[in-house]
């Protein structure tokens, strides 16, 4: 990533910086998608989720229309939680950093979950936390390790409601990226795990396979997640008007906006009503209260709520 020109936060103002993180994610995401295999990818939807969640809407995506692509967030729209607590807790596991650290993760983890919605600070925090713990290693040893933490701690969070609907994306001859905050490395093992064509995330700087604790640009958030998108359509020749995005969060009003089929997924408050304002389509997999405020039934998801609460209370029960 040297060629993209490494700046502080200090010399670029926001803007840029968000320019730089989307055009970087887009490159990183070109790079490796290409060492991805969807066509080969389970083409399976979960059996278990009903059809008669979906409202009965026109055909869409429209098959064939390769100018059209779909892009996820990946926290809380594709997988419960998110993707670098989870990551945490499997590096925990392996040593990389003490216990007290894990606790802040699991409270951060239980918190998110809860409130179903980001708190800034507590990802700006997991995010510092990662580069620290990362600085010094080899990516390859990270992605080797990243593998590994799918299968203990994220495989069985996927939503297959929202699985489901990239995979029609997909069958209908379309490319799926996931846009996440996430590191670039976590969110592209996710991406090929589930058939998808890549990943658009967060991009760590390294020199000669080794991390230097250091960002490209900035955290891969709102506005640099629009960034990033319009770099790769403009790469890929898409047209946005076409394309399809789907998030949880209001965060992400700026990449739903550039497409023409944006779809608000277990949202939150403000997006849930920035999207009823519009008229743009809602999805909820979540179960309870939740779900019924939105008004659209839940397809999956059972235990969400009370997983993370176990989660935090068992790790309190470890430490007294």
């Amino acid at each position: 990533m040297a060629v993209l020109g490494w700046l502080t936060p200090r010399r670029r103002s926001a803007t840029a910086r968000s320019v730089l993180a989307g055009e970087a994610a887009a490159e990183a995401a070109r790079k490796t998608s290409q060492e991805l295999d969807h066509l080969e990818a389970a083409r399976a939807a979960d059996p278990a989720a009903p059809e008669s969640a979906q409202p009965t809407e026109p055909a869409f995506p429209v098959p064939g229309d390769t100018q059209a692509a779909a892009f996820f967030d990946l926290d809380n729209t594709v997988m419960q939680g998110a993707a670098i607590f989870h990551f945490g807790r499997g590096l925990y596991k392996r040593k990389f950093f003490e216990r007290q650290e894990l606790a802040r993760f699991a409270w951060q983890q239980a918190w998110f979950r809860l409130a179903g919605v980001e708190d800034p600070e507590h990802m700006q925090d997991a995010r510092e936390s990662a580069l620290s713990i990362v600085k010094g290693h080899k990516v390859s040893e990270l992605m080797t390790i990243g593998e590994e933490i799918y299968d203990e701690y994220m495989a069985e969070r996927i939503w297959p409601g929202t699985r489901a609907l990239a995979q029609a994306h997909l069958d209908a001859g379309q490319k799926v990226w996931l846009v996440t905050a996430a590191p670039v490395e976590t969110a592209t093992i996710i991406a090929r795990r589930l058939g998808l064509t890549g990943a658009l995330g967060t991009v760590a700087e390294s020199h000669d396979g080794v991390y230097t604790g250091r960002l490209v640009g900035e955290p891969l958030h709102g506005p640099a997640k629009a960034e990033a998108v319009r770099a790769l359509a403009a790469a890929e020749g898409l047209d946005l008007t076409r394309c399809a995005a789907y998030s949880d969060s209001h965060n992400d009003i700026p990449m739903l906006s550039l497409v023409g089929h944006p779809y608000a997924i277990n949202p939150d408050a403000k997006l849930r009503k920035y999207a009823r304002e519009r008229e743009w389509r809602l999805r909820d997999y979540r179960t309870g209260r939740k779900a019924a405020k939105v008004g659209i039934p839940a397809a999956a998801g059972v235990g969400a709520l009370a997983g993370g609460t176990a989660a935090a209370l068992a790790l309190h029960r470890r430490r007294h």
